[in-house]
């Protein structure tokens, strides 16, 4: 009795996993395609000196020390 299903291939596992891969990185590249409103700056200073230790600023003061 003849099996009914054909036999796996390798050739065919790859590009079964490239089509899956390819339509999974088009559905992401979709999703990024989407617009993101940036945060809302801070207001300025009333007296001037728009200084803020930020955690940027934190973060880059860590580096520099010895």
């Amino acid at each position: 009795m003849p099996n009914s299903q054909p036999k796996a291939s390798r050739r065919g596992f790859f590009l079964s996993a490239s089509v899956a891969g390819a339509t999974l990185a088009s559905a992401g590249w979709l999703k990024m395609q989407t617009p993101v409103e940036p945060p809302l700056p801070k207001p300025a200073p009333e007296k001037g000196g728009g200084y803020s230790l930020s955690d940027h600023v934190k973060q880059y003061y860590k580096t520099t020390l010895v």
